[in-house]
């Protein structure tokens, strides 16, 4: 798997999230329930989001997460990066030290280009255009949260 399970987890999360556009804290107990997410790993998640500016967390009765701006000006890139770090784009697919232009492992110009078009897919795609495509391959984000092809 490409991505960590805390970055597939932090973009369904910003996905419920933008699909709540009205700018209201949303618990952070309910997306766990809706997403069927544990809610402490979810929590760690999250944390990773709020520190990198994607988010914003409240304390209280009426807290939770919210994020800092539309879903339009976010980018998968920008979730992924603040969750998984770069290494998908920096390291070789082997995992081998030293991979690089002057000594390639049998995998690294095909890897290459892979990586190259999967940053620019994630780079060049934001939440709201997440959620259209979504709409489009009749997946959608039930009332409770949840997700379901219908």
């Amino acid at each position: 798997m490409l991505l960590s399970s805390s970055c597939v987890y932090g973009l369904r999360a910003s996905l419920y999230l933008a699909a709540n556009q009205d700018g209201e804290y949303i618990s952070i107990r309910e997306m766990s329930e809706s997403l069927d997410i544990s809610f402490h790993f979810l929590t760690k998640t999250l944390q990773q989001l709020t520190a990198a500016g994607l988010m914003e967390s409240q304390k209280g009765p009426k807290g939770g997460v919210r994020l800092t701006k539309k879903g339009s000006k976010i980018s998968l890139y920008e979730i992924v990066e603040a969750i998984d770090g770069n290494d998908l784009f920096t390291e070789c697919a082997l995992g081998l030290p030293g991979c690089g232009e002057e000594k390639p492992c049998p995998i690294h110009d095909q890897w290459a280009d892979a990586r190259d078009n999967i940053r620019a897919m994630l780079q060049s795609t934001n939440l709201v255009e997440l959620a259209e495509k979504g709409k489009n391959l009749n997946l959608r984000i039930t009332a409770d949260g949840s997700f379901e092809w219908g």
